[in-house]
């Protein structure tokens, strides 16, 4: 393998593991530090992988894959288009009517509505659409709308665990694997229910007394018209119906024999149709550049980039070592090795990119289906890190983008989100949550 995918001679004759590892260490550094934007450093690393002689051009473009980016792509094209009806601002504000506009009950209202959007959509453009929401009906209550955000970003993460296209790590590990959507919703929909019920009572605990409002503020809230959110009925109808046809899709995705790449990129394509359809030239432009202006290219390019690092570690032998050395620190127990990931996972991506973090194990855990028996024996492995660097996310103010995302927001209204702040109030309920998947992984699986 190396041969056919290491270039013939490395710069100045030096070790390619070495020189691999050196480059992803740099690029690993430079993207915690956030000196530069991570899709350069991605770009020049992959470049300096080419150049270093780790690998050929040939054996770099084998390493992308291109399943992940299609599938990325073609969701952030559908739910960029889908975001322009109000869909998400009706669903906010009918959810807040139908508690009564009780700050309690939207608090929980909203968290559990932005769990189950983030389980189908992109978790940022999720928190995007809900928070501004979530600001103006806090507004009326006259409550602070922290608890209120601190809870939508926990519910964020823990709803886009729940399936294959809810997160990128699950994204990376289901393309990389062959799993496929209802593998996901079969094998971890019941732990992320079961972390939503747990991660509620603590939510309750810490903010019942600080959400009181009075009947005159709740009945500015419950006079708001949720119908009035709806800016395109004709495009919610588009919307909602190609949605609805890339779920099933997935579903059935093995019966199709199609790529989860293939459905979000035709589905990407017919939802363009339908919101050009009979438009003129000039309209048809602008509808399509405003598409394409909301797919997150950053996060694409990153993932392009960092698909030909963790080639360049994989074809020079250093995620064999890597491999080795954690088999001989759980002394091969395939039981052990599983908590070891769930843990080490949840811990590490609470303080570190979890995307660089789950490409790098992607290969690793590969590399021991010989010890624990074939690729089959490797399922559990497979779900505890999907459940570790998902839900580690939520352990620090930087463990995930969409925690970022809503500091920003928050800031910008004058309602700051502090790193010791939120440490405080998350840092407890990753650890309950992922508490549970350990629970839910040893029953279930050993």
């Amino acid at each position: 393998m190396h041969s056919e995918s290491t270039a013939a001679q490395v710069i100045f004759g030096w070790s390619a593991a070495w020189v691999a590892s050196a480059i992803f260490v740099a690029v690993y550094v430079m993207v915690v530090t956030e000196k530069l934007n991570r899709a350069i450093v991605a770009l020049l690393g992959a470049g300096l992988m080419i150049l270093g002689g780790v690998l050929t051009q040939e054996a770099a473009i084998r390493g992308i894959d291109f399943n992940t980016i299609g599938l990325l792509l073609g969701m952030m094209v559908i739910v960029g288009i889908t975001g322009k009806c109000g869909v998400f601002q009706f669903v906010a504000i009918w959810s807040a009517k139908k508690v009564n506009a009780h700050p309690m009950g939207v608090l929980v209202m909203l968290s559990i509505v932005t769990a189950v959007i983030s389980a189908f959509l992109d978790n940022v453009t999720t928190v995007l659409l809900i928070v501004p929401v979530t600001l103006l009906i806090t507004e009326e209550l006259k409550v602070k709308p922290y608890p209120f955000l601190i809870s939508e970003v926990v519910f964020s993460n823990i709803g886009g665990t729940a399936t294959l296209i809810g997160d990128p790590p699950n994204i990376m590990i289901g393309s990389a694997v062959g799993l496929t959507f209802n593998d996901f919703v079969i094998n971890l929909t019941p732990a992320i229910l079961v972390v939503m019920a747990a991660t509620l009572v603590p939510v309750y605990l810490l903010w019942r007394k600080e959400l009181v409002t009075t009947d005159a503020a709740r009945e500015k809230v419950m006079r708001f018209n949720d119908r009035e959110a709806i800016t395109d009925a004709r495009l919610l109808k588009q919307a909602v119906g190609v949605l609805a046809c890339v779920i099933s899709a997935f579903v059935f995705a093995r019966f199709l024999h199609l790529e989860p790449a293939t459905i979000a990129m035709f589905g990407a394509a017919a939802l363009l149709l339908l919101d050009n359809f009979q438009r003129d030239a000039e309209h048809q432009s602008k509808n399509v550049h405003h598409a394409f202006a909301e797919v997150e290219w950053v996060t694409l390019i990153f993932f392009l980039g960092l698909f030909i690092l963790v080639h360049g570690l994989e074809t020079s032998g250093v995620i064999a070592r890597m491999a080795h050395a954690l088999l001989a620190a759980t002394g091969g127990d395939r039981n052990v090795t599983v908590i070891a990931i769930l843990w080490g996972s949840a811990f590490l991506s609470a303080f570190i990119d979890n995307i660089p973090f789950v490409a790098t194990m992607i290969p690793l855990i590969k590399s021991m289906a010989p010890t624990f028996g074939g690729a089959h024996a490797l399922l559990p492995l497979w779900w505890a890190l999907s459940l570790g660097a998902c839900l580690g996310g939520n352990g620090t103010l930087i463990g995930a983008s969409a925690n970022l995302v809503v500091a920003g927001m928050a800031e910008r209204a004058g309602q700051p989100i502090r790193f010791m702040a939120y440490l405080k109030s998350c840092f407890l309920l990753m650890v309950l949550s992922v508490a549970v998947c350990h629970v839910y992984l040893w029953l279930r699986y050993l």
